[in-house]
């Protein structure tokens, strides 16, 4: 629960910072702080779901798909 909480910290951050230096308004920087996170959770969870239905229906590639990022690194 610690990484997430920091991890949610970061993301608040940055979305405030790249507002606030995009229009030095704290106003808009304090708006995307709590809007683009909130929107990304919606739109996470709707990958995920996309994700499961490809996994399942895709088993062979999703195989492939996770144990290609072994031969990157």
């Amino acid at each position: 629960m610690t990484k997430t909480a920091t991890f949610a910290i970061l993301h608040f951050t940055v979305a405030f910072t790249v507002g606030y230096l995009l229009t030095g308004s704290a106003m808009v920087g304090g708006l995307l702080a709590v809007i683009e996170p909130a929107c990304n959770t919606v739109v996470f969870y709707f990958h995920e779901k996309a994700w499961k239905k490809f996994e399942q229906a895709n088993p062979e590639k999703h195989a492939k798909a996770s144990l290609g990022w072994l031969h990157l690194h």
